[in-house]
């Protein structure tokens, strides 16, 4: 007998060029009232120039649903390795984003 169908449950399909992943090291997230955008940026050193790899927008509910899960990941992780991420407190460097493109 096939096992049943959870309710609401979604299959999630990840293409090959996806699950490679795109490196980031930066990131920096602005909002209105109806979304939260978070640009996904690649650094490298002694390169004054930087490009957003990828951005992705969520509505204010999914934005909040993201913070929660990362933030029990980031507690999950740190209470398998056995210590807190250190955090270098430095500041972001300055940015001189400007967009291309408008809507």
């Amino acid at each position: 007998m096939p096992p049943e169908k959870k309710k609401n449950q979604v299959n999630i399909e990840l293409p090959e060029d996806i699950a490679e992943g795109t490196y980031s090291n930066m990131a920096i997230i602005a909002h209105s009232n109806s979304e939260f955008i978070i640009d996904f940026i690649r650094m490298v050193p002694n390169v004054p120039k930087a490009k957003v790899k990828s951005r992705i927008i969520l509505t204010p509910s999914h934005a909040k649903k993201l913070y929660k899960a990362l933030k029990d990941n980031i507690e999950k992780y740190e209470k398998q390795s056995g210590g807190t991420i250190p955090d270098d407190g430095n500041p972001m460097p300055p940015l001189n984003f400007t967009p291309t493109a408008q809507a």
